[in-house]
C-alpha cells in the first residue's frame, strides 16, 4: 500500500506549502496567488482564444487522442490578446527562472487526464523549475515518490494557485492528473518551462507533458 496524504485548500491555507524537499527547492504549492475574479477572467480568455490542438499518440495497435487539448507559446512571442505575460509575471514572483516556453493543457471534464510521469530531463534546462498555474475548476494532482514506500501526496489544485517542481524532483517523483467520475468542470494548466539552448529542433509534442 502506498501512503497517501491529501492537501486541500481552506481559508487558513499558508502562503506556501512544501510538498517535497530537495536541494533545488523541491515541490512547492501556493494556493491563493491570483484572486478569484481575475483567475476566472483569465480562464475564460484562454479557453475561448488559445490555439488549442488535439494531438494523437500510438497505443498498442491503434492511434488514440491525447485525453486533453494542448496549446503552446514561446515566451518571446506571446500574443497580446491572451493573459500569458501577466501569468508569467505571477510565476516569476514565486518561482523565478528564465522561462522560454509555455505549454497549456485544457482538461475539459473528468475524462481528461494525464498519466503519472516525470518531465523528460533532457527537455528541461538543468537547475530550473517547471512551474504551473491552475485556472478553472479545481482538479486533483497526485505526486508519488519513485522509490522506497512510494508515498503519494494528493493536492487539490485550486484556481489561481501555483505549483513549482524542481528539475531534480522529476527524477525522484512522478505526477499526474487522474480521471474522475465525479462531475468535473473544465480546468486549464499553464505550464512554464526553461527549454535547453540547443540547435536541435523544438521539443516534439510541446506541452504534451501535463500537469
Amino acid at each position: 500500500m502506498h501512503a497517501l496524504s491529501t492537501l486541500t485548500d481552506d481559508l487558513f491555507a499558508p502562503a506556501m506549502v512544501q510538498l517535497v524537499d530537495d536541494a533545488e527547492g523541491g515541490i512547492r504549492y501556493w494556493p491563493d496567488v491570483i484572486d478569484p475574479v481575475t483567475a476566472r477572467a483569465w480562464f475564460d480568455r484562454l479557453q475561448a482564444s488559445a490555439a488549442w490542438t488535439q494531438l494523437q499518440r500510438p497505443m498498442y495497435d491503434r492511434i488514440v487522442d491525447v485525453p486533453r487539448l494542448l496549446a503552446n507559446y514561446a515566451v518571446d512571442a506571446l500574443p497580446d490578446d491572451l493573459p500569458l505575460a501577466r501569468l508569467l509575471a505571477c510565476v516569476q514572483r514565486k518561482a523565478p527562472a528564465p522561462y522560454s516556453r509555455i505549454g497549456m493543457n485544457l482538461y475539459r471534464d473528468g475524462s481528461d487526464s494525464v498519466a503519472m510521469h516525470g518531465d523528460k530531463l533532457h527537455t528541461v534546462a538543468t537547475g530550473h523549475p517547471i512551474t504551473l498555474v491552475s485556472l478553472g475548476a479545481p482538479r486533483r494532482m497526485l505526486i508519488r515518490a519513485c522509490a522506497g514506500t512510494r508515498d503519494t501526496v494528493a493536492v487539490d489544485l485550486a484556481p489561481g494557485s501555483i505549483l513549482s517542481m524542481s528539475h531534480a524532483s522529476q527524477s525522484t517523483h512522478e505526477h499526474g492528473i487522474p480521471k474522475t467520475r465525479r462531475a468535473q468542470g473544465a480546468r486549464i494548466s499553464v505550464v512554464f518551462r526553461v527549454r535547453p539552448v540547443s540547435p536541435s529542433p523544438r521539443v516534439r509534442g510541446e506541452g504534451a507533458e501535463g500537469g
